[in-house]
Protein backbone atom coordinates (compact mmCIF):
# COMPACT_ATOMS: atom_id res chain seq x y z
CA UNK A 1 0.00 0.00 0.00
CA UNK A 2 1.50 3.45 -0.74
CA UNK A 3 2.31 5.93 1.20
CA UNK A 4 -0.71 8.00 1.86
CA UNK A 5 1.07 10.45 4.40
CA UNK A 6 2.74 11.90 1.02
CA UNK A 7 -1.08 13.32 0.09
CA UNK A 8 -0.78 15.74 3.50
CA UNK A 9 2.24 16.75 2.61
CA UNK A 10 4.14 19.39 0.44
CA UNK A 11 7.84 19.93 -0.34
CA UNK A 12 8.76 23.42 -1.07
CA UNK A 13 12.52 24.86 -1.19
CA UNK A 14 14.30 26.89 1.59
CA UNK A 15 17.18 28.36 2.85
CA UNK A 16 18.07 26.80 5.67
CA UNK A 17 21.22 29.21 7.64
CA UNK A 18 22.90 27.05 10.21
CA UNK A 19 26.08 27.74 11.93
CA UNK A 20 27.01 30.81 9.77
CA UNK A 21 26.28 29.08 6.73
CA UNK A 22 23.51 29.43 4.25
CA UNK A 23 21.93 25.60 2.40
CA UNK A 24 19.83 25.49 -0.16
CA UNK A 25 17.55 22.20 0.69
CA UNK A 26 14.05 21.19 0.61
CA UNK A 27 11.39 20.66 3.45
CA UNK A 28 7.83 19.16 3.77
CA UNK A 29 4.90 21.05 5.08
CA UNK A 30 1.84 20.00 6.39
CA UNK A 31 -0.26 20.75 2.86
CA UNK A 32 -3.56 22.99 4.05
CA UNK A 33 -6.40 23.42 1.60
CA UNK A 34 -9.53 24.57 1.64
CA UNK A 35 -12.70 22.83 1.63
CA UNK A 36 -16.02 23.72 0.88
CA UNK A 37 -18.67 22.04 2.15
CA UNK A 38 -22.41 21.93 0.68
CA UNK A 39 -25.51 20.72 2.78
CA UNK A 40 -28.19 19.92 -0.79
CA UNK A 41 -25.86 22.10 -3.12
CA UNK A 42 -26.24 25.20 -0.47
CA UNK A 43 -22.28 26.48 0.58
CA UNK A 44 -22.73 26.71 4.73
CA UNK A 45 -19.13 26.70 5.23
CA UNK A 46 -15.35 26.92 4.13
CA UNK A 47 -12.78 25.44 6.03
CA UNK A 48 -8.84 25.05 5.90
CA UNK A 49 -8.00 21.03 6.37
CA UNK A 50 -5.51 18.47 5.14
CA UNK A 51 -6.85 16.24 2.39
CA UNK A 52 -5.30 12.91 4.44
CA UNK A 53 -6.14 10.21 2.55
CA UNK A 54 -7.00 9.43 -1.28
CA UNK A 55 -9.32 6.52 -2.93
CA UNK A 56 -8.51 4.81 -5.78
CA UNK A 57 -10.10 7.78 -7.80
CA UNK A 58 -7.87 9.87 -6.01
CA UNK A 59 -10.65 11.60 -4.18
CA UNK A 60 -9.99 12.62 -0.24
CA UNK A 61 -11.49 10.21 2.10
CA UNK A 62 -11.38 11.76 4.91
CA UNK A 63 -13.15 14.87 2.97
CA UNK A 64 -16.24 13.16 3.95
CA UNK A 65 -15.63 12.39 7.39
CA UNK A 66 -15.14 16.10 8.14
CA UNK A 67 -18.00 17.09 6.19
CA UNK A 68 -20.38 14.22 8.60
CA UNK A 69 -18.48 15.16 12.16
CA UNK A 70 -18.41 19.12 11.21
CA UNK A 71 -22.77 18.29 10.30
CA UNK A 72 -22.76 16.33 13.74
CA UNK A 73 -20.78 18.71 15.89
CA UNK A 74 -23.00 21.48 14.45
CA UNK A 75 -26.01 19.79 15.70
CA UNK A 76 -27.16 20.12 11.99
CA UNK A 77 -27.53 15.97 12.34
CA UNK A 78 -28.44 13.60 14.62
CA UNK A 79 -27.34 10.49 13.29
CA UNK A 80 -25.75 8.28 10.62
CA UNK A 81 -29.47 8.34 9.08
CA UNK A 82 -29.94 12.18 8.96
CA UNK A 83 -27.04 11.15 5.70
CA UNK A 84 -28.20 9.97 2.44
CA UNK A 85 -25.19 10.52 0.78
CA UNK A 86 -21.87 11.99 0.36
CA UNK A 87 -20.94 13.78 -2.85
CA UNK A 88 -17.52 15.14 -4.08
CA UNK A 89 -17.90 17.47 -6.53
CA UNK A 90 -14.26 18.16 -7.42
CA UNK A 91 -13.05 21.45 -7.34
CA UNK A 92 -13.94 25.60 -7.51
CA UNK A 93 -11.93 28.55 -7.33
CA UNK A 94 -11.51 28.07 -4.30
CA UNK A 95 -10.53 24.59 -3.40
CA UNK A 96 -12.30 21.20 -3.07
CA UNK A 97 -16.08 20.67 -2.76
CA UNK A 98 -18.09 18.07 -1.32
CA UNK A 99 -22.15 18.42 -1.03
CA UNK A 100 -24.32 16.26 2.09
CA UNK A 101 -27.58 15.05 0.58
CA UNK A 102 -29.53 14.92 3.72
CA UNK A 103 -32.56 12.29 4.14
CA UNK A 104 -36.06 14.18 3.13
CA UNK A 105 -37.52 14.92 5.97
CA UNK A 106 -34.50 16.57 7.76
CA UNK A 107 -35.11 20.15 8.32
CA UNK A 108 -32.02 22.31 8.11
CA UNK A 109 -32.21 26.16 9.46
CA UNK A 110 -29.84 27.82 6.95
CA UNK A 111 -30.28 30.99 7.61
CA UNK A 112 -29.06 30.00 11.37
CA UNK A 113 -26.03 28.14 9.54
CA UNK A 114 -25.19 31.14 7.51
CA UNK A 115 -25.56 33.63 10.14
CA UNK A 116 -23.44 31.62 12.79
CA UNK A 117 -20.98 29.11 11.39
CA UNK A 118 -17.77 29.86 9.82
CA UNK A 119 -15.30 26.94 10.20
CA UNK A 120 -11.47 27.78 10.34
CA UNK A 121 -8.25 25.17 10.82
CA UNK A 122 -7.47 26.73 14.24
CA UNK A 123 -10.99 27.96 16.04
CA UNK A 124 -13.76 25.43 16.04
CA UNK A 125 -16.26 28.07 17.31
CA UNK A 126 -16.06 31.32 15.47
CA UNK A 127 -19.09 32.89 14.93
CA UNK A 128 -21.40 30.86 17.35
CA UNK A 129 -23.95 33.07 18.77
CA UNK A 130 -22.99 32.36 22.57
CA UNK A 131 -21.23 29.60 24.85
CA UNK A 132 -24.76 29.52 26.40
CA UNK A 133 -26.61 28.51 22.79
CA UNK A 134 -23.77 25.58 22.81
CA UNK A 135 -24.22 24.44 26.17
CA UNK A 136 -27.99 23.93 25.85
CA UNK A 137 -27.64 22.29 22.36
CA UNK A 138 -26.45 19.20 24.15
CA UNK A 139 -27.80 16.71 27.28
CA UNK A 140 -24.94 14.95 29.42
CA UNK A 141 -22.95 11.99 28.37
CA UNK A 142 -23.75 8.84 30.17
CA UNK A 143 -21.53 5.73 30.59
CA UNK A 144 -20.53 3.61 32.82
CA UNK A 145 -17.10 2.51 31.14
CA UNK A 146 -13.89 2.65 32.88
CA UNK A 147 -10.71 2.40 31.27
CA UNK A 148 -6.97 1.52 33.20
CA UNK A 149 -4.51 4.89 33.66
CA UNK A 150 -1.92 3.07 32.16
CA UNK A 151 -4.26 2.12 29.21
CA UNK A 152 -4.48 5.71 28.14
CA UNK A 153 -0.78 6.55 28.22
CA UNK A 154 -0.80 3.23 25.38
CA UNK A 155 -3.22 4.96 23.41
CA UNK A 156 -1.19 8.04 22.97
CA UNK A 157 2.00 6.02 21.87
CA UNK A 158 -0.68 4.14 19.31
CA UNK A 159 -2.15 7.24 18.13
CA UNK A 160 1.85 8.88 18.17
CA UNK A 161 2.60 5.38 15.81
CA UNK A 162 0.17 6.46 13.30
CA UNK A 163 1.67 10.29 12.89
CA UNK A 164 3.14 9.29 9.54
CA UNK A 165 2.67 12.80 8.21
CA UNK A 166 4.05 14.78 11.38
CA UNK A 167 7.16 12.47 11.19
CA UNK A 168 7.23 13.98 7.73
CA UNK A 169 6.60 17.44 8.15
CA UNK A 170 6.35 18.67 12.38
CA UNK A 171 3.58 20.56 11.87
CA UNK A 172 0.17 18.36 11.94
CA UNK A 173 -2.20 17.59 14.85
CA UNK A 174 -4.01 14.25 15.42
CA UNK A 175 -6.85 12.61 17.14
CA UNK A 176 -7.72 9.36 17.76
CA UNK A 177 -10.76 7.18 18.88
CA UNK A 178 -10.00 3.68 21.42
CA UNK A 179 -12.24 1.43 22.84
CA UNK A 180 -11.62 1.09 26.37
CA UNK A 181 -9.45 -1.99 26.05
CA UNK A 182 -7.13 0.37 24.04
CA UNK A 183 -8.23 -1.37 20.98
CA UNK A 184 -7.61 1.32 17.98
CA UNK A 185 -11.04 2.65 16.22
CA UNK A 186 -9.06 5.51 14.24
CA UNK A 187 -6.86 7.80 13.72
CA UNK A 188 -6.69 11.14 11.84
CA UNK A 189 -4.21 14.09 11.55
CA UNK A 190 -5.08 17.84 9.91
CA UNK A 191 -4.08 20.88 10.00
CA UNK A 192 -6.64 21.73 12.69
CA UNK A 193 -7.01 20.06 15.52
CA UNK A 194 -10.63 20.69 15.43
CA UNK A 195 -10.70 19.20 12.11
CA UNK A 196 -9.01 16.13 13.50
CA UNK A 197 -11.55 15.55 15.83
CA UNK A 198 -14.29 15.99 13.32
CA UNK A 199 -12.52 13.09 10.80
CA UNK A 200 -12.86 10.67 13.61
CA UNK A 201 -16.42 11.79 15.05
CA UNK A 202 -17.53 11.52 11.05
CA UNK A 203 -15.66 8.01 10.78
CA UNK A 204 -17.61 6.49 13.70
CA UNK A 205 -20.74 8.27 12.21
CA UNK A 206 -20.17 6.41 8.51
CA UNK A 207 -19.34 3.47 9.95
CA UNK A 208 -21.74 3.36 12.62
CA UNK A 209 -19.22 2.78 15.02
CA UNK A 210 -20.80 3.43 18.88
CA UNK A 211 -19.05 5.68 21.18
CA UNK A 212 -20.43 5.56 24.12
CA UNK A 213 -17.68 3.93 25.74
CA UNK A 214 -15.11 5.42 23.36
CA UNK A 215 -12.13 7.22 24.36
CA UNK A 216 -11.01 10.99 22.57
CA UNK A 217 -7.18 11.23 22.27
CA UNK A 218 -5.83 14.24 21.04
CA UNK A 219 -2.39 15.01 20.43
CA UNK A 220 -2.50 19.10 21.81
CA UNK A 221 -4.13 20.87 24.19
CA UNK A 222 -7.97 20.16 25.29
CA UNK A 223 -10.06 22.99 24.59
CA UNK A 224 -13.90 23.75 24.95
CA UNK A 225 -14.54 22.89 21.52
CA UNK A 226 -13.04 19.72 21.44
CA UNK A 227 -14.92 19.04 24.79
CA UNK A 228 -18.30 20.26 23.08
CA UNK A 229 -17.28 18.25 19.91
CA UNK A 230 -16.74 14.81 22.03
CA UNK A 231 -20.29 15.78 23.65
CA UNK A 232 -22.14 15.81 20.23
CA UNK A 233 -20.40 12.52 19.64
CA UNK A 234 -21.44 11.02 22.81
CA UNK A 235 -17.69 10.27 23.65
CA UNK A 236 -17.39 10.31 27.66
CA UNK A 237 -13.49 10.28 27.65
CA UNK A 238 -11.28 12.87 26.57
CA UNK A 239 -7.65 13.06 27.40
CA UNK A 240 -4.87 15.10 25.82
CA UNK A 241 -1.58 15.30 25.72
CA UNK A 242 -1.51 19.07 26.54
CA UNK A 243 -3.18 21.27 29.22
CA UNK A 244 -7.16 21.78 28.78
CA UNK A 245 -8.48 25.62 29.32
CA UNK A 246 -10.49 26.26 32.41
CA UNK A 247 -13.39 26.37 30.08
CA UNK A 248 -13.23 22.99 29.20
CA UNK A 249 -13.22 21.74 32.61
CA UNK A 250 -16.00 23.25 33.66
CA UNK A 251 -18.48 22.40 30.82
CA UNK A 252 -16.86 18.62 30.88
CA UNK A 253 -17.97 18.47 34.61
CA UNK A 254 -21.01 19.77 33.59
CA UNK A 255 -21.96 17.35 30.70
CA UNK A 256 -20.24 14.20 33.37
CA UNK A 257 -17.25 13.81 31.33
CA UNK A 258 -14.07 12.71 32.27
CA UNK A 259 -11.48 14.75 30.88
CA UNK A 260 -7.49 14.47 31.73
CA UNK A 261 -4.96 16.62 30.42
CA UNK A 262 -0.85 16.51 30.61
CA UNK A 263 -1.22 12.97 29.35
CA UNK A 264 2.59 11.71 29.20
CA UNK A 265 4.42 9.26 30.39
CA UNK A 266 3.93 7.88 34.01
CA UNK A 267 1.67 10.64 34.73
CA UNK A 268 -1.53 13.03 33.99
CA UNK A 269 -4.00 15.18 35.61
CA UNK A 270 -7.51 13.91 35.61
CA UNK A 271 -9.93 17.28 35.62
CA UNK A 272 -13.04 15.08 35.60
CA UNK A 273 -14.74 12.52 36.06
CA UNK A 274 -11.86 10.44 37.92
CA UNK A 275 -14.54 7.96 38.88
CA UNK A 276 -13.87 6.30 35.13
CA UNK A 277 -10.17 6.07 35.75
CA UNK A 278 -8.80 2.90 37.13
CA UNK A 279 -5.84 3.81 39.54
CA UNK A 280 -3.53 1.23 41.22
Amino acid sequence: MADQSVYSAASVEVVKWEGGRAVAAREELAREEPLEVRVRGRAITVTMRTPGRLDDDGVSVEDAELAAGFLLTEGVIRSRVDIDKIEHCGRNEWGNVVDVRLAPLVHVDFERLTRHVFAASSCGLCGKASIAQVRGCHAPVVSEVRVQAEMLQVMVAAMRKQQGTFDRTGGLHAAGLFAADGTMIVVREDIGRHNAVDKVIGHALLGAVELKDAVLVVSGRTSFEIVQKAVAGRVPIVAGVSAPSSLAVEFAREMGMTLVGFLRQNRMNIYAGVERVVMK
